[in-house]
């Protein structure tokens, strides 16, 4: 049998029921009205914010990156949770403005920005990351026939990355970005201009669960940050450091210690260059945030035997969970967390792929694992869903659509 995901704290049972939020996954799918359907517990999410206040220094602002997870009730719930939210699309825009939530704390990165984002995000009083001179000179020219002041930021394109991160965002040729050298030419250019600058986005790399690499970034972005001021000739506003602060989704993973994250950034913090003293520091997270607190839960609607091997056939699949199928990003394929959520502290009994309703040997959520024996009718949990599950998976293929989502 090949081994399963570390399921992530928080969760119990119920009747021998997967409990979510203190509810059973069967109460909460008929709450729905249907499979597939994820859930997402707010408790959870207030947890692990509660952990990053205590563990990260004071001073350091708490952002929530949105294309984690844009789930309306999700958001409304982040606004009295975290300080700012940053964005990456026109459409997300639109998401948090529906929410409510003011724009004065929403910042906006992301290469291709189109006109029409441009123009919406400065008029509204959003901070723009600006990822090139061109996009600079858009933004310049939109706010001018505006009439309105911009709220400029520049991403900046450091020339290291996140070691042992799932995604690398910096060093060498990006898309992301200004390249380092060329910033203070473009901060320049921004002054001259008379926006209103809101200093650097530095954002290395993602999903990484090394605490020591993660300080190491941290340190060499402040660096970063304090050298491309004393070369603007300006003391640094504001300064995103990223993230990067990962989840365990496979066999082996380790979790994140927060605890020496935050220290490492507190005694870093604690002796700041005159360039940085005055310098608003944040944090910008997703999945971290809201990963572990979401559960997908789809149903069995077949059991098959193909060549001796068990086949456990579901009404969900990679059209919800692209990630958890293998198709996202990972090279070798290992299992995320999954369990038979109608029979959560029942013992393996055999070993079993779970597969997902699509015409394709891509759709699997679980490869040869060891289960409970399940039936057609019994539910499938696969934890880690709450970030980049519904938001990064092609819901439409098939014409399957998207999955029912409840935040409880």
């Amino acid at each position: 049998m090949k081994p399963l995901g570390p399921i992530p704290a928080g969760y119990g049972a119920i009747d021998g029921e997967l409990a979510i939020a203190g509810r059973k996954a069967s109460e909460l799918v008929e709450l729905a009205g249907r499979t597939p359907l994820f859930v997402y517990s707010r408790e959870l999410v207030e947890q692990r914010v509660a952990e990053l206040r205590a563990a990260l220094p004071a001073r350091v602002a708490l952002h929530y990156a949105v294309k984690a997870n844009p789930h309306a009730p999700l958001l409304a719930a982040m606004t009295g949770l975290v300080d700012g939210f940053d964005i990456a699309s026109g459409g997300e825009l639109e998401m948090i403005r529906a929410a409510g939530i003011n724009p004065a704390r929403i910042s906006f990165a992301g290469p291709g920005k189109r006109d029409a984002e441009l123009e919406a995000a400065i008029a509204a009083g959003v901070t723009l990351n600006l990822e090139s001179e061109g996009e600079a000179a858009r933004a310049l020219a939109i706010a001018d026939r505006l009439g309105v002041v911009p709220k400029l930021a520049v991403r900046v394109n450091p020339d290291f990355d996140l070691k042992g991160s799932g995604m690398k965002m910096g060093g060498g040729a990006k898309p992301f970005g200004v390249d380092a050298e060329r910033v203070p030419a473009l901060v320049g250019t921004i002054l001259a201009a008379g926006a209103d600058w809101q200093g650097f986005h530095i954002f290395a790399g993602s999903q990484a669960l090394d605490a020591a690499a993660i300080a190491d970034t941290q340190a060499q972005t402040i660096a970063l940050a304090a050298r491309l001021s004393r070369e603007v000739g300006q003391p640094l506003p504001k300064c995103n450091l990223g993230g990067g602060f990962g989840i365990p989704y496979f066999p082996g993973d380790i979790p994140l210690d927060l605890a020496s994250v935050g220290a490492a950034l507190g005694e870093r913090l604690a002796q700041l260059p005159a360039e940085l003293a005055e310098t608003r520091f944040c944090i910008e997270l997703g999945r971290y945030l809201v990963g572990e607190a979401g559960v997908y839960l789809t149903r069995i609607v077949d059991r098959k035997v193909s060549h001796g091997e068990t086949y456990l056939v579901t009404d969900g699949g990679l059209h919800h969970q692209l990630a958890a199928s293998g198709n996202f990003g990972t090279v070798v394929r290992r299992n995320y967390p999954v369990a038979i959520a109608s029979r959560f502290d029942a013992p393996v009994e055999e070993e079993a792929s779970v597969v997902g309703c699509l015409c394709t040997p891509l759709d699997r959520l679980a490869d040869k694992a060891g289960f409970p024996r399940a039936e057609v009718g019994d539910l499938v949990a696969v934890f880690c869903a709450g970030a980049y599950g519904a938001s990064a998976s092609p819901a439409m293929f098939l014409g399957q659509g998207p999955a029912a989502e409840l935040l409880v």
